[in-house]
């Protein structure tokens, strides 16, 4: 079926008239990323061009999705808004808080015993404002929104970070902090600042071991994990026709790695075939009567360097299968030049791990590619070498690999299938021995590959790469294995060759299910009570924070951070994801995983209250108790990662006044200024080292905060000597009013209260 169809019609239908409006006022043909913004434009038709990186501009957005973990918040944050339902249709995903262990029934069983509090709230306050709901074991949030929600030229927004999915469907998908999901879900104007542009021309045609993951692995390569940043990434070219809708969601899944908003394709053949495969004819036949508008303009194609900020061309009949890794997903290696690497660097060679699905690889094209190859080894009598796990997308996606033996196949590996949800991608996964912190390496198809991320082991070595290039390197249990090249050894004794693999871009019988698990809301949810217990240990109703004022004075160093510093090392995910409904619990994993950069340890900094070192959340807690407000001091792309809003309240929730860092990644710049606080960066980047263990600071001219003015810092140390400090901002006028408030939640309440 076709969720929300007249909404999609209403989208297509105001499309030409805006965006023909919009090729006028900017005065050249436009990508398709500028006709989809345009459209989108809240103040609906443009009135003037935009400068890309500069402009703030708002928009509405047509939908919203929240995955299990990061809706708790969200929906918390909504609930204080005033508001009887939701504005913009919305749906809730529980995929999160289920942990892999000893395969799918008994693994979901357990998640809906251990979190069945969560998993009721999310219902009835789903229920209650009008949101559709998504059980436990429907399936992971973006494959459930492609199959789903995603349309060509929509744009949606979602409380995850691997919300650019969509983008494989030709939409503007965004992730975002819950407080920006929460302005849309109470009919206001969502803030973006105007993206800059990359073209990505897409030459050739895939073919053999090389696999869209290929591409997306080379990009990265090539643009490291912050080149995105700021900007959309487009794909164009006969080598993006060529590819399926499901491969083209894979690129846009992991253009998340490269710190992009967000990335896409236009509107092909492949995208209206998994429309119609999927059950939205409806959908298909509409876009194909405003086709034109739902790619680029001709001319934007036929010379990318005029219309782009930046052009990478990439030749997919050269393209070469990726391993990328260790510990970051931007180190890209071809495949038959791992060894060399790995010996250098020290990296176990053995694989003892190889793990399919997440949401960037669980489609059925995927699943049914990697069987080709376990199915071979089967047949040629070759044993894994390494542990096989399996986590398909969807309810849709399992039922069908099910029913066309697709899993039997990987059984036959002696592959445990895992619950259709995110398991070890994002760290929900019991993986036995992990606490024995061993070195060792995994393969997996997912998209983030940080320390810890996968199991919780900082020694795990995690590689990624495409599903039919994880099971190869699975069957053969050696990271350098080249099935290319290289032979397996069968039960026989023999040499055998894994042949290229094969597999279907949509089921040949079609789609089926039983249950997708979807319960939509009532009409009227004004007469449930939604619940939460005032000794809940998962749940914590929220409480407005308070304005951090004009005068910081006395401030002092929290941490100052070495190295990278993603969300996860904010706020830890795995076990800590529990808490993630109750504010004051998760903030006990505040920056534990960061490494000090005075030690060079985690979880030990100087209270400088006592002269003690302890964890951070504790010496937090103490200069919150005191009356102290708190700084944190980073590095560069601070906050890279996922969407996750709780790096940014935990340190909010703390008294942590500033976060002052070389440089930000997008969302969690936005969600901290969201939470009332400072993300400053240093003017000149060196200033960084000024910063000593003991030291205290004074915002000098914080009374004068205004767009484009620096501010000012005067650090002292601990001998008495003093630093005079110029700091950065991208804070407008209507962000300053947020923190004024004392968060862009209050400043809503206020509003709707008028």
């Amino acid at each position: 079926m076709a969720f929300d169809i007249d909404m999609i019609k209403k989208v297509y239908e105001r499309m030409a008239g805006r965006v023909d409006s919009a090729r006028k006022i900017v005065g050249r043909p436009l990508t398709l990323s500028e006709k989809i913004l345009y459209n989108h434009l809240w103040d609906g038709f443009p009135k003037e061009p935009f400068k890309r990186g500069v402009d703030y501009v708002d928009f509405a957005p047509d939908r919203i999705a929240c995955q299990d973990a990061t809706a708790q918040m969200a929906l918390l944050q909504f609930m204080q808004a005033g508001k009887k339902k939701v504005a913009v249709p919305t749906t809730v995903h529980c995929d999160h808080l289920i942990q892999a262990k000893i395969g799918a029934d008994k693994d979901l069983q357990e998640a809906i015993n251990t979190s069945s509090e969560v998993f009721n709230f999310l219902a009835s306050v789903s229920n209650k404002y009008g949101i559709g709901f998504w059980k436990p074991g429907a399936g992971i949030i973006h494959q459930v929104v492609l199959e789903n929600y995603a349309f060509p030229g929509g744009m949606m927004i979602g409380t995850d970070s691997h919300t650019v999915n969509a983008g494989g469907l030709g939409m503007i998908a965004i992730g975002v902090g819950g407080a920006d999901a929460v302005d849309v879900m109470a009919d206001m104007p969502w803030e973006l600042k105007f993206p800059k542009l990359i073209g990505v021309k897409l030459t050739g045609k895939l073919s053999g071991w090389t696999a869209p993951k290929d591409v997306i692995l080379k990009v990265a390569g090539i643009l490291t994990v912050k080149g995105g940043t700021g900007a959309i990434v487009e794909y164009f070219g006969e080598g993006a026709v060529s590819m399926s809708a499901t491969g083209k969601g894979t690129i846009c899944n992991m253009g998340a790695e490269i710190g992009a908003t967000t990335s896409t394709f236009g509107y092909d053949a492949s995208m209206e075939r998994y429309l119609r495969a999927t059950g939205r004819d409806e959908i298909a036949d509409a876009a194909n009567k405003v086709a034109p508008y739902l790619t680029g303009d001709d001319e934007v194609y036929e010379n990318p360097e005029k219309y782009f900020d930046q052009v990478i061309e990439i030749d997919l009949s050269a393209l070469k299968p990726y391993i990328n890794g260790p510990f970051t997903p931007d180190l890209a290696t071809e495949v038959g030049g791992i060894k060399e690497k790995a010996i250098k660097n020290g990296w176990p060679l053995e694989v003892e791990w190889g793990l399919i699905g997440s949401c960037t690889n669980s489609s059925y094209e995927d699943l049914s590619r990697a069987a080709s190859i376990a199915k071979q080894a089967v047949d040629k009598k070759v044993k894994a070498k390494a542990e096989f796990g399996i986590n398909p997308g969807s309810e849709q996606v399992r039922y069908t690999a099910e029913r066309d033996g697709l899993l039997d196949i990987f059984e036959n590996l002696d592959a445990m299938i895992f619950t259709n949800a995110c398991g070890p991608c994002i760290g929900q996964w019991a993986r036995e021995g992990a606490d024995k912190q061993k070195k060792n390496t995994i393969i997996h198809s997912f998209n983030r590959n940080f320390s810890k991320r996968a199991d919780g082991n900082p020694n795990t070595h995690a590689f990624v790469a495409s599903p039919e290039m994880v099971a190869a390197i699975a069957i053969s249990g050696k990271l350098d294995f080249n099935p290319m090249t290289d032979a397996l050894i069968n039960a026989d004794g023999k040499e055998v060759m894994l042949d290229e693999p094969t597999g279907f871009e949509l089921p040949p019988k079609g789609f089926d299910v039983e249950d997708p698990g979807f319960v939509a809301p009532v009409e009227d949810g004004s007469g449930i009570d939604v619940i939460v217990s005032e000794d809940s240990k998962r749940l914590q109703l929220l409480d407005p924070f308070t304005p951090i004022g004009d005068k910081i004075t006395n401030a002092k160093l929290l941490i100052k951070v070495f190295g990278k510093c993603t969300t996860d090392h904010i706020s830890m995910a795995g076990p800590w994801l529990r808490f993630r409904g109750h504010l004051d619990n998760i903030s006990n994993n505040l920056l534990i995983g960061a490494v000090n950069a005075f030690n060079q340890e985690t979880n030990s900094v100087k209270n400088q209250l006592t002269g003690e070192y302890q964890p951070v959340p504790d010496a937090a807690r103490a200069y919150k108790a005191a009356g102290i407000y708190s700084v944190v001091v980073g590095d560069h792309n601070y906050g890279e990662g996922s969407s996750r809003e709780h790096a940014a309240m935990e340190p909010r929730h703390l008294g942590v006044a500033a976060v002052i860092v070389k440089s930000f990644a997008r969302i969690h710049e936005t969600n901290l200024k969201k939470q009332g606080m400072l993300g400053l960066t240093f003017a000149n980047e060196n200033d960084y080292d000024l910063i000593q263990e003991n030291d205290t600071f004074n915002f000098v001219d914080l009374d004068q905060f205004a767009p484009d003015k620096q501010l000012t810092l005067e650090v002292e140390h601990d001998d008495r000597t003093k630093d005079i400090i110029k700091l950065n901002h991208t804070y407008n006028q209507n962000q300053i009013d947020w923190y004024k408030e004392g968060s862009a939640l209050n400043l809503i309440k206020k509003e709707n209260a008028k």
